[in-house]
């Protein structure tokens, strides 16, 4: 099964060979079957087969060997986070000893690791839940990571620069996939729908997990709370990103960046198969 439109840069854009897949991570083979349509594929309304799945895609890095979080956390899809970091990577083409500010990382440190695989850059990484940060030091310890990603406890869920960037920090880039709910009930709907999509009629209990899922406002609230501090530390990176999921939030985001000073605010659209979602990029 090809994956459609990802970068040309992503490992993954010719789709998944299950056997040699199976090869890296034994437990995926329990889940690969032929569907209807007599294609080899995974059921991937099943989330312990997507788990399984994007294990061995992430393994198939050798500087990867184990990556483990708990169910309540969203597992994330390798191919489409893999396309962030190359897109950025272009961005950034011309600095050198590239530092990224991974902001909500989560349990699974997902940017962090695929940066690191990828072009070894070295990474700080924020994210508001001590449980999220614990497993995610696990997975960077277990993988001897340390010296090349460094986590970092937000306190005020009402910040999201102020309190984690420090005096001597300087990045080629901050990168960001916010939480696009504006409350747990509204999470709660969209993933019973989906789940009904899928003809999955399981309802998943987000409460261990919602600062990866919704923020108080939504996805604009956010996205206009990071611009207005990445105003007030203009010189601490070369440019601040952040995915977009709906594009209705890039015109009043570029007109607010416009105000606060960039100098340029671009937009680079991302497309996987039928979803499509958007960077945003300004700097100052």
């Amino acid at each position: 099964m090809k994956e459609k439109n990802l970068h040309s840069k992503n490992k993954f854009n010719k789709g998944y060979d299950f056997d040699a897949l199976i090869k890296i991570n034994s437990k995926l083979k329990t889940f690969v079957s032929k569907n209807q349509f007599d294609v080899i594929t995974i059921d991937f309304s099943n989330p312990e087969a997507v788990k399984e799945l994007n294990k061995a895609l992430l393994f198939s890095y050798d500087k990867i060997t184990t990556w483990d979080f708990p169910k309540e956390n969203l597992c994330p899809p390798i191919p489409g986070r893999l396309d962030y970091i190359h897109y950025l990577a272009d961005l950034i083409s011309t600095e050198k000893d590239v530092k990224i500010l991974d902001i909500g990382t989560g349990a699974t440190c997902i940017y962090p690791l695929l940066g690191v695989a990828e072009y070894n850059w070295s990474f700080i990484a924020s994210d508001i839940d001590f449980a999220s940060l614990d497993t995610a030091q696990d997975i960077i310890d277990d993988n001897n990571l340390g010296t090349k990603i460094e986590l970092r406890k937000q306190a005020d869920e009402n910040n999201i620069l102020k309190g984690i960037l420090k005096d001597e920090d300087s990045f080629s880039a901050v990168m960001c996939n916010p939480p696009f709910f504006k409350s747990a009930e509204e999470a709660q709907g969209a993933n019973k729908r989906k789940n009904k999509n899928l003809g999955n009629n399981t309802v998943r209990n987000f409460s261990g997990n919602n600062n990866e899922l919704w923020y108080i406002g939504g996805e604009k609230a956010f996205l206009h709370n990071y611009l207005f501090e990445s105003s007030l530390y203009k010189k601490k990176s070369t440019w601040f990103t952040s995915l977009v999921s709906k594009k209705e939030n890039i015109v009043s985001l570029e007109k607010s960046s416009t105000k606060l000073g960039a100098i340029e605010f671009k937009v680079i659209p991302m497309t996987q198969g039928n979803k499509v979602t958007r960077i945003a990029c300004w700097r100052f």
